[in-house]
Protein backbone atom coordinates (compact mmCIF):
# COMPACT_ATOMS: atom_id res chain seq x y z
CA UNK A 1 0.00 0.00 0.00
CA UNK A 2 1.27 3.30 -0.82
CA UNK A 3 2.15 5.73 1.86
CA UNK A 4 1.00 8.86 2.88
CA UNK A 5 3.48 11.48 2.54
CA UNK A 6 3.76 15.05 4.38
CA UNK A 7 5.93 18.46 4.50
CA UNK A 8 7.06 19.02 7.75
CA UNK A 9 10.09 21.64 7.57
CA UNK A 10 10.35 24.34 4.75
CA UNK A 11 13.34 26.99 3.86
CA UNK A 12 13.67 29.79 1.53
CA UNK A 13 16.06 32.10 0.29
CA UNK A 14 13.98 35.01 -1.98
CA UNK A 15 14.12 38.20 -3.36
CA UNK A 16 10.97 38.71 -1.46
CA UNK A 17 12.14 37.32 1.76
CA UNK A 18 14.92 35.17 3.41
CA UNK A 19 12.28 33.05 5.27
CA UNK A 20 9.17 31.17 4.91
CA UNK A 21 7.30 33.80 6.88
CA UNK A 22 8.90 36.89 5.72
CA UNK A 23 7.82 35.43 2.17
CA UNK A 24 4.59 34.94 2.53
CA UNK A 25 3.73 37.86 4.29
CA UNK A 26 5.49 39.97 1.70
CA UNK A 27 3.80 37.82 -1.21
CA UNK A 28 0.40 38.37 0.32
CA UNK A 29 1.51 42.47 0.89
CA UNK A 30 2.16 42.29 -2.61
CA UNK A 31 5.52 43.86 -2.12
CA UNK A 32 7.69 43.32 -5.72
CA UNK A 33 11.35 41.95 -5.17
CA UNK A 34 11.93 43.23 -9.11
CA UNK A 35 14.33 46.18 -9.11
CA UNK A 36 17.26 47.43 -11.71
CA UNK A 37 19.70 45.52 -11.71
CA UNK A 38 22.79 45.79 -9.02
CA UNK A 39 26.23 44.68 -10.86
CA UNK A 40 28.85 46.32 -12.32
CA UNK A 41 27.55 44.61 -16.16
CA UNK A 42 24.88 46.12 -15.87
CA UNK A 43 25.01 49.51 -18.35
CA UNK A 44 25.96 46.84 -21.09
CA UNK A 45 22.70 45.20 -20.83
CA UNK A 46 19.42 46.73 -22.95
CA UNK A 47 17.25 45.36 -20.30
CA UNK A 48 18.36 45.95 -16.63
CA UNK A 49 15.64 44.25 -14.19
CA UNK A 50 15.66 41.92 -12.86
CA UNK A 51 14.18 39.72 -9.02
CA UNK A 52 17.60 39.94 -7.28
CA UNK A 53 18.72 39.09 -3.80
CA UNK A 54 21.17 42.23 -3.33
CA UNK A 55 21.22 41.22 0.66
CA UNK A 56 22.06 37.60 0.46
CA UNK A 57 25.70 37.55 2.57
CA UNK A 58 27.51 34.25 2.28
CA UNK A 59 29.55 35.28 5.32
CA UNK A 60 27.28 35.15 7.59
CA UNK A 61 26.35 31.71 6.44
CA UNK A 62 29.45 29.71 5.66
CA UNK A 63 33.51 30.10 6.48
CA UNK A 64 35.99 31.45 4.11
CA UNK A 65 37.32 27.83 3.47
CA UNK A 66 33.75 26.39 2.99
CA UNK A 67 33.09 29.25 0.20
CA UNK A 68 36.00 28.61 -1.82
CA UNK A 69 34.32 24.84 -3.00
CA UNK A 70 30.76 26.21 -3.17
CA UNK A 71 28.50 28.58 -5.68
CA UNK A 72 25.91 30.97 -5.25
CA UNK A 73 23.50 28.51 -6.35
CA UNK A 74 24.65 26.15 -3.79
CA UNK A 75 24.93 28.60 -0.87
CA UNK A 76 21.18 29.43 -1.31
CA UNK A 77 20.41 26.10 -1.14
CA UNK A 78 22.16 24.83 1.56
CA UNK A 79 20.82 27.98 3.61
CA UNK A 80 17.11 26.78 2.24
CA UNK A 81 17.98 23.32 3.37
CA UNK A 82 19.12 24.44 6.76
CA UNK A 83 16.09 26.61 7.26
CA UNK A 84 14.55 23.53 6.27
CA UNK A 85 15.88 21.08 8.31
CA UNK A 86 15.97 23.28 11.54
CA UNK A 87 11.78 24.42 11.13
CA UNK A 88 11.27 20.42 10.57
CA UNK A 89 13.26 19.72 14.07
CA UNK A 90 14.50 17.21 11.49
CA UNK A 91 16.89 14.18 13.31
CA UNK A 92 18.40 11.52 11.25
CA UNK A 93 19.84 8.76 13.02
CA UNK A 94 23.18 6.70 11.95
CA UNK A 95 20.83 3.83 10.64
CA UNK A 96 18.09 5.91 9.05
CA UNK A 97 20.52 7.87 7.09
CA UNK A 98 20.62 5.20 3.99
CA UNK A 99 16.73 5.70 3.86
CA UNK A 100 17.54 9.63 4.09
CA UNK A 101 18.18 11.78 0.89
CA UNK A 102 17.81 14.73 -1.24
CA UNK A 103 16.18 15.89 -4.80
CA UNK A 104 17.11 19.30 -6.23
CA UNK A 105 16.13 21.52 -9.37
CA UNK A 106 18.50 23.53 -11.56
CA UNK A 107 18.39 24.66 -14.54
CA UNK A 108 21.87 25.84 -15.19
CA UNK A 109 23.49 24.93 -12.02
CA UNK A 110 26.76 26.91 -11.67
CA UNK A 111 26.44 29.73 -13.99
CA UNK A 112 28.86 32.33 -13.01
CA UNK A 113 31.97 29.89 -12.65
CA UNK A 114 31.10 28.71 -16.19
CA UNK A 115 31.20 32.30 -17.49
CA UNK A 116 34.23 33.17 -15.36
CA UNK A 117 35.98 30.50 -16.87
CA UNK A 118 35.16 31.07 -20.74
CA UNK A 119 36.35 35.01 -19.67
CA UNK A 120 39.92 33.31 -18.11
CA UNK A 121 40.44 30.94 -21.41
CA UNK A 122 38.84 33.02 -24.49
CA UNK A 123 39.01 36.78 -23.68
CA UNK A 124 42.04 37.07 -21.21
CA UNK A 125 43.90 33.94 -22.86
CA UNK A 126 44.72 32.83 -19.56
CA UNK A 127 46.70 29.07 -19.03
CA UNK A 128 43.94 27.72 -16.26
CA UNK A 129 40.77 28.60 -14.36
CA UNK A 130 39.62 27.87 -10.94
CA UNK A 131 40.99 24.59 -9.66
CA UNK A 132 37.23 23.59 -8.28
CA UNK A 133 35.62 24.82 -11.21
CA UNK A 134 33.87 21.43 -12.50
CA UNK A 135 32.79 20.95 -8.82
CA UNK A 136 31.41 24.92 -8.62
CA UNK A 137 29.31 24.50 -11.94
CA UNK A 138 28.17 21.26 -12.28
CA UNK A 139 24.66 20.98 -11.88
CA UNK A 140 24.33 18.33 -8.98
CA UNK A 141 26.86 20.89 -6.75
CA UNK A 142 23.83 22.00 -4.40
CA UNK A 143 22.06 18.40 -4.19
CA UNK A 144 25.53 17.40 -3.30
CA UNK A 145 26.46 20.18 -0.41
CA UNK A 146 22.96 19.03 1.09
CA UNK A 147 23.76 15.22 1.06
CA UNK A 148 27.15 15.74 2.91
CA UNK A 149 25.90 18.50 5.48
CA UNK A 150 23.27 16.16 6.42
CA UNK A 151 24.45 12.61 6.00
CA UNK A 152 22.06 12.02 3.58
CA UNK A 153 22.95 8.53 1.91
CA UNK A 154 19.67 7.39 0.25
CA UNK A 155 18.66 8.63 -3.25
CA UNK A 156 20.94 12.13 -4.39
CA UNK A 157 19.38 13.36 -7.47
CA UNK A 158 19.29 16.54 -9.65
CA UNK A 159 16.79 17.37 -12.03
CA UNK A 160 16.81 19.67 -14.52
CA UNK A 161 14.17 20.51 -17.04
CA UNK A 162 14.12 23.89 -17.20
CA UNK A 163 11.35 25.80 -15.25
CA UNK A 164 9.72 22.36 -14.16
CA UNK A 165 12.97 21.37 -12.22
CA UNK A 166 12.27 21.44 -8.63
CA UNK A 167 8.74 20.79 -9.42
CA UNK A 168 9.71 17.54 -10.81
CA UNK A 169 12.29 17.28 -7.83
CA UNK A 170 9.20 17.65 -5.09
CA UNK A 171 7.42 15.04 -6.90
CA UNK A 172 10.03 12.50 -7.48
CA UNK A 173 11.08 12.87 -3.42
CA UNK A 174 7.37 12.40 -3.00
CA UNK A 175 7.71 9.55 -5.04
CA UNK A 176 10.82 7.83 -3.35
CA UNK A 177 9.12 8.36 0.21
CA UNK A 178 5.17 7.15 -0.92
CA UNK A 179 6.58 3.59 -2.59
CA UNK A 180 9.28 2.68 0.53
CA UNK A 181 12.46 3.68 -0.99
CA UNK A 182 13.00 6.13 1.60
CA UNK A 183 11.51 7.76 4.89
CA UNK A 184 12.77 11.27 4.77
CA UNK A 185 13.28 13.61 1.79
CA UNK A 186 15.33 17.07 1.36
CA UNK A 187 13.45 18.04 -1.77
CA UNK A 188 13.70 21.74 -3.57
CA UNK A 189 15.78 23.81 -5.97
CA UNK A 190 18.01 26.60 -6.50
CA UNK A 191 18.73 28.61 -9.17
CA UNK A 192 21.72 31.89 -9.41
CA UNK A 193 21.57 32.84 -13.14
CA UNK A 194 21.90 36.64 -13.48
CA UNK A 195 24.92 36.49 -14.48
CA UNK A 196 25.45 39.15 -18.21
CA UNK A 197 25.85 35.80 -20.38
CA UNK A 198 23.09 34.27 -19.14
CA UNK A 199 21.11 37.45 -19.16
CA UNK A 200 22.25 38.48 -23.34
CA UNK A 201 21.02 34.73 -24.18
CA UNK A 202 17.48 35.07 -22.64
CA UNK A 203 17.36 38.66 -24.11
CA UNK A 204 18.49 37.21 -27.46
CA UNK A 205 15.37 34.70 -27.10
CA UNK A 206 12.94 38.56 -26.97
CA UNK A 207 11.57 36.84 -23.82
CA UNK A 208 12.32 39.27 -20.92
CA UNK A 209 9.99 41.48 -19.61
CA UNK A 210 10.25 45.72 -20.74
CA UNK A 211 10.88 47.71 -17.64
CA UNK A 212 7.69 49.81 -16.49
CA UNK A 213 8.23 53.68 -17.04
CA UNK A 214 6.70 54.55 -13.82
CA UNK A 215 8.01 51.69 -12.11
CA UNK A 216 10.70 49.15 -12.29
CA UNK A 217 9.26 46.97 -9.97
CA UNK A 218 5.94 46.95 -11.81
CA UNK A 219 7.67 45.63 -14.79
CA UNK A 220 6.26 41.49 -14.28
CA UNK A 221 2.57 41.70 -15.41
CA UNK A 222 0.93 37.91 -15.57
CA UNK A 223 -2.08 37.90 -17.35
CA UNK A 224 -2.16 41.56 -18.11
CA UNK A 225 -3.00 43.08 -21.54
CA UNK A 226 0.29 45.49 -20.53
CA UNK A 227 2.73 42.16 -20.12
CA UNK A 228 5.78 42.29 -22.29
CA UNK A 229 7.53 38.84 -20.76
CA UNK A 230 8.90 37.52 -17.58
CA UNK A 231 11.55 38.86 -15.36
CA UNK A 232 14.23 36.49 -14.20
CA UNK A 233 14.96 36.09 -10.81
CA UNK A 234 16.80 33.96 -8.19
CA UNK A 235 16.27 32.01 -5.32
CA UNK A 236 16.47 28.84 -3.72
CA UNK A 237 13.45 26.25 -1.45
CA UNK A 238 14.19 23.08 0.39
CA UNK A 239 11.29 21.39 1.70
CA UNK A 240 11.27 18.40 4.19
CA UNK A 241 8.98 15.14 3.05
CA UNK A 242 8.37 13.00 5.67
CA UNK A 243 6.28 9.43 5.68
CA UNK A 244 3.47 10.81 7.37
CA UNK A 245 4.08 7.64 10.07
CA UNK A 246 7.23 8.97 10.94
CA UNK A 247 6.40 12.38 11.46
CA UNK A 248 3.45 11.01 13.43
CA UNK A 249 5.52 9.43 15.75
CA UNK A 250 8.17 12.16 16.43
CA UNK A 251 5.46 14.26 17.07
CA UNK A 252 6.37 16.88 14.11
CA UNK A 253 4.81 19.78 12.63
CA UNK A 254 2.55 18.80 9.79
CA UNK A 255 2.36 21.43 7.50
CA UNK A 256 0.34 19.48 4.55
CA UNK A 257 0.19 16.25 2.57
CA UNK A 258 1.39 16.17 -1.02
CA UNK A 259 -1.35 14.62 -2.52
CA UNK A 260 -0.76 14.61 -6.09
CA UNK A 261 1.90 14.60 -8.86
CA UNK A 262 2.19 14.67 -12.07
CA UNK A 263 4.94 15.22 -14.74
CA UNK A 264 4.84 14.69 -18.60
CA UNK A 265 5.59 16.62 -22.22
CA UNK A 266 4.10 18.02 -24.59
CA UNK A 267 6.56 16.84 -26.68
CA UNK A 268 5.20 19.48 -29.24
CA UNK A 269 7.51 22.06 -29.61
CA UNK A 270 10.77 23.03 -28.19
CA UNK A 271 9.58 26.64 -26.67
CA UNK A 272 5.99 27.05 -27.41
CA UNK A 273 4.08 26.14 -24.67
CA UNK A 274 0.54 23.30 -25.45
CA UNK A 275 -2.61 23.42 -23.18
CA UNK A 276 -3.48 20.11 -24.27
CA UNK A 277 0.19 18.93 -22.84
CA UNK A 278 -0.61 21.21 -19.77
CA UNK A 279 -4.41 19.72 -18.98
CA UNK A 280 -3.15 16.36 -19.25
CA UNK A 281 -0.73 16.80 -16.74
CA UNK A 282 -3.57 18.92 -14.34
CA UNK A 283 -5.71 15.88 -14.53
CA UNK A 284 -3.45 12.99 -14.02
CA UNK A 285 -2.10 15.21 -10.86
CA UNK A 286 -5.84 15.16 -9.70
CA UNK A 287 -6.25 11.49 -10.21
CA UNK A 288 -3.25 11.07 -8.22
CA UNK A 289 -5.14 12.92 -5.36
CA UNK A 290 -8.12 10.87 -6.07
CA UNK A 291 -9.67 14.71 -6.34
CA UNK A 292 -12.06 16.54 -8.48
CA UNK A 293 -11.59 20.38 -10.18
CA UNK A 294 -14.01 21.20 -6.90
CA UNK A 295 -11.67 19.93 -4.64
CA UNK A 296 -8.86 22.42 -5.55
CA UNK A 297 -9.46 25.93 -3.44
CA UNK A 298 -6.39 27.48 -5.27
CA UNK A 299 -3.90 27.14 -8.05
CA UNK A 300 -0.37 28.75 -7.77
CA UNK A 301 0.09 29.45 -11.75
CA UNK A 302 3.20 29.09 -13.96
CA UNK A 303 2.01 32.54 -14.77
CA UNK A 304 5.61 33.89 -17.01
CA UNK A 305 3.76 37.09 -18.29
CA UNK A 306 4.82 35.69 -21.36
CA UNK A 307 2.55 36.42 -24.49
CA UNK A 308 1.81 32.39 -25.64
CA UNK A 309 2.32 30.88 -22.21
CA UNK A 310 -0.46 32.93 -19.90
CA UNK A 311 -2.97 32.44 -22.85
CA UNK A 312 -1.95 28.10 -22.93
CA UNK A 313 -1.99 28.01 -19.50
CA UNK A 314 -5.60 29.61 -19.13
CA UNK A 315 -6.65 27.20 -21.88
CA UNK A 316 -5.18 24.23 -20.04
CA UNK A 317 -7.01 25.82 -16.79
CA UNK A 318 -10.61 25.90 -18.28
CA UNK A 319 -9.55 22.25 -20.86
CA UNK A 320 -8.83 20.57 -17.07
CA UNK A 321 -11.62 22.55 -14.51
CA UNK A 322 -14.36 22.99 -16.65
CA UNK A 323 -16.86 25.33 -15.53
CA UNK A 324 -14.82 25.48 -12.45
CA UNK A 325 -12.12 27.35 -13.73
CA UNK A 326 -14.22 30.50 -13.20
CA UNK A 327 -14.47 29.83 -9.66
CA UNK A 328 -10.96 28.53 -8.72
CA UNK A 329 -8.41 31.43 -7.56
CA UNK A 330 -5.76 31.69 -9.49
CA UNK A 331 -2.29 33.98 -9.10
CA UNK A 332 1.02 33.94 -10.23
CA UNK A 333 3.85 35.11 -7.73
CA UNK A 334 6.11 35.40 -10.50
CA UNK A 335 4.66 39.02 -10.37
CA UNK A 336 6.51 39.39 -7.10
CA UNK A 337 9.61 37.18 -6.99
CA UNK A 338 10.44 36.97 -10.93
CA UNK A 339 10.95 33.60 -12.97
CA UNK A 340 13.98 32.05 -10.76
CA UNK A 341 13.85 29.27 -13.84
CA UNK A 342 15.18 25.83 -11.78
CA UNK A 343 14.06 27.28 -8.60
CA UNK A 344 10.68 28.26 -9.45
CA UNK A 345 8.39 25.10 -9.20
CA UNK A 346 9.75 25.11 -5.37
CA UNK A 347 9.29 28.45 -4.45
CA UNK A 348 6.00 28.48 -5.85
CA UNK A 349 4.74 25.48 -4.50
CA UNK A 350 6.20 26.56 -1.13
CA UNK A 351 3.78 29.28 -1.74
CA UNK A 352 0.64 27.31 -2.48
CA UNK A 353 1.53 24.86 0.81
CA UNK A 354 1.81 28.39 2.86
CA UNK A 355 -1.53 29.64 1.22
CA UNK A 356 -3.35 26.07 2.51
CA UNK A 357 -1.55 26.83 5.90
CA UNK A 358 -2.67 30.19 6.45
CA UNK A 359 -5.76 30.13 4.87
CA UNK A 360 -5.17 32.82 2.77
CA UNK A 361 -4.21 33.15 -1.25
CA UNK A 362 -1.47 35.70 -2.48
CA UNK A 363 -2.21 38.13 -5.28
CA UNK A 364 -1.51 38.69 -9.29
CA UNK A 365 0.11 42.27 -8.81
CA UNK A 366 0.44 44.69 -11.50
CA UNK A 367 -2.67 43.20 -13.30
CA UNK A 368 -5.15 46.61 -13.81
CA UNK A 369 -5.98 45.57 -17.55
CA UNK A 370 -6.86 42.05 -18.00
CA UNK A 371 -6.05 40.04 -21.40
CA UNK A 372 -9.33 39.36 -22.69
CA UNK A 373 -8.21 35.82 -23.48
CA UNK A 374 -7.23 35.35 -19.65
CA UNK A 375 -10.70 35.53 -18.23
CA UNK A 376 -9.87 33.41 -14.98
CA UNK A 377 -9.96 34.68 -11.32
CA UNK A 378 -6.50 35.96 -11.24
CA UNK A 379 -7.03 37.93 -7.74
CA UNK A 380 -5.75 40.66 -8.82
CA UNK A 381 -3.59 43.03 -7.02
CA UNK A 382 -4.62 42.16 -3.25
CA UNK A 383 -4.36 39.21 -1.74
CA UNK A 384 -7.33 37.23 0.01
CA UNK A 385 -7.82 36.17 3.74
CA UNK A 386 -10.23 33.20 5.48
CA UNK A 387 -10.80 31.79 2.20
CA UNK A 388 -11.82 28.29 3.27
CA UNK A 389 -8.58 25.80 1.69
CA UNK A 390 -8.40 21.90 1.97
CA UNK A 391 -6.43 21.69 -1.05
CA UNK A 392 -4.07 23.51 -3.43
CA UNK A 393 -2.49 23.26 -6.44
CA UNK A 394 1.07 24.34 -8.30
CA UNK A 395 1.57 24.15 -11.93
CA UNK A 396 5.06 24.08 -13.95
CA UNK A 397 5.32 24.28 -17.59
CA UNK A 398 9.23 24.25 -18.65
CA UNK A 399 10.71 25.15 -22.06
CA UNK A 400 10.91 21.50 -23.72
CA UNK A 401 7.51 20.94 -23.32
CA UNK A 402 7.89 19.24 -19.26
CA UNK A 403 5.47 19.57 -17.45
CA UNK A 404 4.82 18.89 -13.70
CA UNK A 405 1.75 19.73 -11.69
CA UNK A 406 1.95 19.25 -7.72
CA UNK A 407 -1.56 18.69 -5.81
CA UNK A 408 -0.94 19.70 -1.74
CA UNK A 409 -4.06 19.21 0.91
CA UNK A 410 -4.52 19.31 4.79
CA UNK A 411 -3.05 17.05 6.84
CA UNK A 412 -5.39 14.20 8.82
CA UNK A 413 -4.15 11.99 10.69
Amino acid sequence: MARRVVITGMGVVSPVGHNPDEFFNNLMAGRSGIRRLESSFAEKLSIRIAAQIPDFNPAAHFTRMQLTGMERFSQMAMVAARQAVQDAALQITGQEQPRAGVHMGTGIGGATTLEEGYEQIFLRDEPRVKPFSVLLSMNNAAASHISLNFHLQGPNITYSTACSSSAIAIGEASRQIRHGYADVMLAGGSEALLTYGAIKAWEALHTLALEDPNDPAASCKPFSKQRSGLVLGEGAAVLVLEDAERALKRGAKIYAEIAGYDCSSDASHITKPEAAGQARSIRNALRDACMQPEDIGYISAHGTATQAGDIEETKAIKQAFGEHAYRVPVSSTKSMHGHMMGATGAVEFMAAVLSLQHDAIPPTINLDQPDPECDLDYVPNVGRRNVGLNAVMSNSFAFGGSNAVLVAKRFSG
